[in-house]
């Protein structure tokens, strides 16, 4: 469990400081856009890294050191199998201009809400607990910042009917994808089927 919650504060406290515009600045203005940027992804890869090695380290040793809370009942994990495909269309959203991305303002923060609210229900494992409540926790926390520091979130430059067909085909594909063949590749856990 260590080394997913190691994972989970850096990745967090790395996440925390585009939320401290002073903080963010001053390293901007000692390292450099470029820099700064580049040392931000590397570091919270190697954070991820943790993440996925200590939470799938965590569902190696399932009913001993990671005890099963609650047993999720069926209907939860079809539940989260329907959450994720607006899940997977508000991913697809942060990245193609859209109304869909305009309407849900800042759908990467949707996403990740999404996602951790529908595998929260799917999983009751004490690692499970840990890591999808601190991505919602974090989610919910950054959505608030962004609105105090007036952030409106994406606009609809770009955004057409076309987009937003792309953006749904993106998503809807991206969800078959993992779903069949990601999630018991790249996750070790089939969830059709």
């Amino acid at each position: 469990m260590m080394l997913l919650i190691v994972g989970l504060v850096a990745f967090f406290t790395i996440h925390l400081i585009p939320t401290n515009r002073g903080l963010r600045d001053g390293l901007v203005e000692r390292f450099g856009e470029r820099s700064y940027k580049g040392i931000f992804s590397v570091a919270s890869l190697a954070a991820f890294i943790l993440i996925v090695y200590g939470y799938g380290k965590m569902q190696a040793y399932l009913g001993s050191k990671n005890p099963v809370l609650w047993e999720a009942p069926t209907w939860a994990s079809h539940l989260a199998l329907l959450l994720m495909i607006p899940a997977f269309i508000a991913l697809a959203a942060s990245f193609v201009p859209s109304r869909i991305g305009a309407i849900l303002k800042h759908p990467m923060l949707v996403a990740v809400k999404i996602w951790a609210l529908a595998h929260l229900l799917a999983n009751g494992d004490a690692a499970s607990l840990v890591l999808f409540s601190s991505f919602l926790a974090y989610a919910v926390y950054d959505r608030i910042s962004l609105k105090r520091r007036g952030d409106q979130g994406r606009g609809a430059v770009g955004a057409s009917s076309i987009n937003d067909a792309i953006v749904i085909g993106i998503g809807l594909s991206l969800y078959l994808l993992m779903a069949f063949y990601g999630h018991p590749y790249l996750i070790g856990v089939p969830v059709i089927g």
